[in-house]
């Protein structure tokens, strides 16, 4: 056995022959659970021993500039105009101090890059790839139904771009992931310096399309998210991880495990013929101290449908959450990110989730996604050309820090043992009144914080007459006396920093 970060014990062959469809860290939770890193979110029952507050599920609000990204120019309006990460990758690069995005520009064609200074207003510099145009990755004009044609076939359908803040090569700091449209072929993978100009190209194992990469920066492991019918017609998804993205990504169907599926909680859309949902995709991001997805399921049509009318099938995202990166917990099976399925709408359909997830934008989150409008003259065409996957474009969401959920109402929470090092300083997310009581893990009262009445989501915790620091390595529980909705907790070093995970970025504002 061995422990994580938050002192989860996991067996040496973690994740493989696990009960994919139990949450071993909430039926057994350990002991004693470690807080030293990130803050600590109420999105589930980990951190709570009693409580007698309730769980609220909260949305993101779109943002009334919508669409901020979307098909002008020539490359992006090819047969189908699109400009649109899916998944790609939208991310705030915390050393040049400015926010990226890698897109798919024109249905199936090109990879393309642009940069913001704000995250709204975005900008196509012109490369050197293609002169005069912001591609990255040049689609050669092989005919699609020719398949996969090896190293130099960058026809994407389904591609991430990832930052790698923890590589010690500077050559390696972006990986990327392409995998090509339609059967079971292999993938591309690649790194490159500056995430424009790519190397070290190699192909992976055949896999299904729309599958995706994503990074856990707490146990350092590249995770292939899989697109895999267990079920003849049905999708889900699979999982392979390992630890050298370029060198170490082989695997066989003994190799990827079942991972995550929708469930019986999954009701079919009652405007959509009673499609029995799926599971489209899984983007994911270590955030704080937990892995936060997007679940991107399908409600339907099937496509033969959508492509009779050239409209785009409905998905929409649900946020996921996990503590050991592998075994996610959905809590409310609501979507967050809707299609607005009406005709005139940019998002009508086909809501996806980006590389990267989200951006930390000071008290926010902000969460690109993407929508089709489809175009209802381009019917009965060959699928790749159809207007169901018409002009595909970029928009935003926007949500309170750590907001997915909160504990609600007024009343107490008191958590299970809980242990740190290293830190002096305790902050709360809050909109409310609130007390904190720290007691031993024997249930006597060592502390009580001044009481605090605010809406704010880092409020200093002050205790008189009490330091913080004493509790270093010892173990210890929080009791919070509640009036209004908690969000998380955290504790910090001398210098404010929980240094927790950084999703797609931070933007101090």
């Amino acid at each position: 056995m061995k422990k994580l970060y938050n002192g989860i014990s996991v067996n040496d062959s973690f994740p493989y022959n696990e009960n994919i469809d139990e949450v071993p860290y909430l039926v057994n939770p350990p002991k004693v659970i470690d807080v030293s890193i990130g803050r600590q979110l109420f999105v589930d029952d980990f951190l709570i021993e009693k409580s007698e507050l309730l769980f609220e599920y909260h949305k993101p609000k779109k943002y009334e500039g919508n669409p901020i990204f979307y098909p002008t120019e020539s490359w992006e309006r090819e047969e189908c105009p699109v400009a649109c990460p899916k998944s790609g990758g939208v991310w705030y690069d915390e050393t040049e101090q400015i926010y990226k995005m890698w897109y798919e520009a024109s249905w199936l064609k090109h990879m393309a890059y642009a940069v913001s200074k704000d995250g709204i207003h975005w900008e196509r510099p012109h490369l050197d790839i293609r002169k005069g145009t912001n591609i990255i990755l040049d689609y050669d004009g092989y005919e699609l139904e020719k398949g996969f044609s090896g190293l130099n076939y960058f026809r994407p359908d389904s591609t991430t771009i990832v930052i790698d803040y923890d590589t010690k090569k500077i050559n390696e700091r972006y990986k990327l992931f392409l995998r090509n449209p339609d059967g079971i072929t292999p993938a591309l993978i690649a790194t490159s310096k500056d995430g424009i100009h790519f190397e070290n190209f190699k192909t992976t194992p055949p896999l299904e399309d729309r599958s995706t990469i994503f990074y856990n920066p707490f146990r350092k492991k590249w995770v292939f998210s899989i697109r895999k019918s267990w079920t003849p017609g049905r999708r889900a998804r699979s999982y392979y991880e390992c630890d050298d993205f370029i060198n170490d990504q082989l695997w066989d169907g003994n190799k990827d495990i079942r991972w995550l599926h929708t469930t019986e909680k999954d009701l079919p859309n009652p405007y959509i013929d009673y499609y029995q949902p799926d599971l489209y995709n899984v983007d994911c991001v270590g955030y704080e101290s937990i892995m936060l997805g997007m679940f991107q399921i399908l409600y339907g049509p099937d496509n033969l449908k959508c492509e009779n009318r050239g409209v785009p099938k409905i998905t929409e995202l649900i946020p996921i959450f996990s503590r050991d990166g592998f075994h996610f917990t959905r809590p409310n099976s609501e979507s967050i990110i809707t299609a607005s399925m009406y005709k005139g709408a940019w998002d009508r359909g086909y809501i996806q989730s980006v590389g990267g997830v989200c951006i930390i934008h000071g008290d926010e989150l902000w969460i690109y996604y993407i929508g089709f409008a489809g175009d209802e003259t381009k019917k009965n065409l060959v699928w790749f050309k159809n207007g169901m996957y018409s002009n595909g474009a970029t928009g935003l969401a926007k949500i309170r820090r750590d907001g997915f959920v909160s504990v609600s109402g007024k009343g107490t929470l008191l958590t299970r043992n809980l242990t740190f090092k290293n830190r002096c300083q305790m902050f709360v997310n809050i909109d409310g009144e609130a007390s904190v009581e720290i007691l031993t893990d024997n249930g006597e009262l060592l502390a009580v914080s001044d009481r605090l009445i605010c809406d704010s989501t880092d409020a200093k915790v002050i205790f008189k007459n009490f330091d913080i620091a004493s509790l270093s390595g010892k173990k210890f529980k929080l009791r919070f006396n509640i009036n209004g909705k908690l969000y998380s907790f955290r504790f910090a070093d001398k210098d404010g920093d929980s240094h927790g995970a950084h999703a797609g970025g931070v933007v101090n504002i």
